[in-house]
């Protein structure tokens, strides 16, 4: 009789193995799926919730923005970041939303914050179709302006000089404008000189340029 039991959950078992195994399969495959994406967001930062969690919304995840209006942190010099960050903070850049952000953040987290976006891999600006004639006045601007003394040789920043390569076309058309009119300022000077020296088609132009750019390639 203990037998025949036996034999008849083993049917059952192989028959619900038969009819369900594929889904239990899968389910398996996603919880296991499940366990290294946690885990691997411990390892990034440690527990949920993170500091860069915040940034996902407009930057992108890992920091590599998907709109045009927005910039790209990854790939960011430290630096150039903790610098924006501060200047959001104290007013001297003015954001209606990174302003109040910014002052909410403590010396650890903008340290943070600022080395994690430095250590991401920089993307391509795949959501961008540059304009050929444009492109063109712009990559000619753009090496007659001696941008890469201060930007670097491929146009991805150092210290406190950021990534221009492969930013957003609105975002980068939109800093050129507020140095121009005076509403975004540097230490030096020397990109409010630049801008203002520009006709409107000239900065058209060079974010055409700097939007096309592939960060990532040599």
């Amino acid at each position: 009789m203990k037998k025949l039991i036996l034999l008849a959950i083993a049917g059952i078992v192989v028959l619900l193995l038969v009819v369900f195994g594929s889904g239990l399969f899968d389910l398996y495959r996603l919880q296991q799926y499940v366990t290294a994406s946690a885990e691997a967001y411990q390892a990034d930062g440690g527990a949920w919730p993170h500091v860069t969690d915040v940034c996902m919304g407009c930057h992108g995840v890992k920091g590599n923005s998907l709109n045009q209006g927005y910039p790209s942190l990854a790939a960011q010099p430290a630096p150039y970041v903790a610098a924006q960050l501060h200047n959001f903070a104290s007013g001297q850049r003015a954001n209606p939303a990174m302003g109040p952000l910014a002052m909410a953040l403590s010396e650890a987290e903008i340290k943070l914050l600022s080395d994690h976006f430095s250590k991401q891999t920089a993307s391509e600006n795949r959501f961008f179709e540059p304009d050929s004639r444009l492109r063109a006045r712009g990559e000619q601007l753009v090496a007659g302006g001696s941008c890469v003394a201060c930007h670097g040789a491929r146009l991805i920043g150092h210290d406190q000089f950021p990534r221009l390569a492969g930013q957003g076309y609105d975002y980068i058309l939109e800093q050129l404008n507020a140095f121009a009119a005076g509403a975004r300022t540097e230490s030096s000077g020397t990109m409010k000189s630049i801008a203002t020296a520009m006709s409107t088609e000239d900065r058209e132009a060079i974010a055409n340029y700097l939007a096309s750019l592939n960060p990532g390639k040599k």
